[in-house]
């Protein structure tokens, strides 16, 4: 049981730290409120269980008859994880197509995503990315030609040559990849974009008046962030080896955007080491109350279903850290690059210098 508990733990931690980074890019540095940021996650699980599928069902000749898209996807599956278990640079292959296409399409959907209220500002701004991502998420589970709405639709399993212990093989893939999204982030916002994130956050005229775009600068930051979480998407499809729009319709907004912006909120807003602080406590208290939220709600005799405990629980932890600590566990600290990272350096010789002549 406790093996179980840290597997999930260290697979949860890999998924919300990837997509918290892609938030920390755009809310914590460029001050944008991107509450729309589910929909960069379902763009993820489309490419996997819409775009990809139906690649493999062209290639394979399957027909889609009376039983639909859906019906389709599960014979293609079964028959290309099958390919997969006897030849397993097929399976590797199927999943760096995937992620790839994953974040080309995700670029574009988080580029196109923010056109429409580039122009607003805070409350506003936040609201239209809300309203357009649930839209979207309607679409797609009203509309069974896309990932076969309720129904869903099936993926192969790129893991099938793994017959023993695929559940620490594909953690360790995630964890993986949330390392070389964290270095991605640390570099990108070590660099001038970094600062120009920071400068449109705490004042727009600043940008207008150094002559750059401020809608370019929303509709580039849009596009990376986007692309980035849209990895996690790929990632959640092929862990569940499903793709369902009413997963995205019940939880998606609290799962994708809620808690993310709990995540960084929690760690330190614009401080990728603070989010990466805030992921670990936070997914080991979602874990620890999903293990044993009956007992805690038996032992503390309280009046609610077990199944709200840990909304409850989050819902109050945010309003604790909004109050008595809104600048998170790992503060802002300045962006230090080479050039002043040198100037420190020269002034510490310095003075160590004029200490010796002392």
């Amino acid at each position: 049981m406790i093996y179980g508990l840290i597997l999930n733990i260290l697979l949860w931690f890999g998924f919300y730290l990837i997509i918290s980074l892609s938030l920390n890019m755009e809310y914590g540095y460029g001050g944008i409120p991107n509450f729309g940021k589910a929909l960069s996650v379902l763009v993820g699980a489309i490419v996997a269980g819409g775009v990809v599928t139906r690649i493999l069902i062209y290639i394979y000749h399957i027909k889609i008859g009376i039983g639909g898209f859906s019906t389709a996807t599960s014979a293609v599956s079964n028959e290309v994880t099958t390919l997969i278990a006897h030849n397993p640079l097929l399976g590797l292959a199927l999943f760096l197509l995937t992620l790839i296409l994953a974040i080309i399409i995700g670029c574009i959907a988080g580029a196109i995503f923010i056109l429409p209220s580039a122009r607003l500002k805070e409350d506003y701004l936040a609201i239209t990315l809300l309203a357009i991502a649930e839209t979207f998420t309607m679409i797609c589970y009203y509309n069974q030609s896309i990932i076969g709405g309720y129904y869903g639709v099936s993926v192969p399993d790129f893991l099938a040559f793994i017959h023993t212990n695929r559940g620490v093989v594909f953690t360790g893939i995630v964890l993986l990849i949330a390392l070389i999204t964290f270095i991605f982030f640390e570099r990108l916002m070590n660099t001038p974009y970094g600062r120009l994130l920071r400068a449109m956050r705490e004042n727009e005229d600043v940008i207008r008046v150094y002559g750059r775009d401020l809608m370019k600068v929303r509709v580039m930051t849009m596009a990376v962030g986007s692309g980035i979480a849209a990895i996690v998407g790929v990632l959640l499809s092929y862990y569940t080896l499903r793709v369902q729009a009413n997963s995205f319709m019940i939880t998606g907004r609290t799962l994708w955007t809620f808690y993310p912006f709990l995540i960084i909120l929690l760690g330190g807003a614009s401080n990728n080491k603070g989010t990466a602080v805030g992921t670990i406590i936070f997914v080991t208290v979602m874990e620890v109350i999903d293990f044993y939220k009956t007992n805690i709600v038996s032992f503390l005799h309280l009046p609610v279903e077990a199944v709200w405990l840990e909304y409850i629980l989050f819902g109050i932890m945010m309003l604790l850290i909004l109050y008595y600590k809104p600048e998170g566990i790992l503060p802002e600290k300045p962006i230090i690059t080479p050039a002043i990272k040198k100037a420190y350096e020269t002034k510490k010789v310095s003075k160590k210098g004029v200490r010796e002549e002392y």
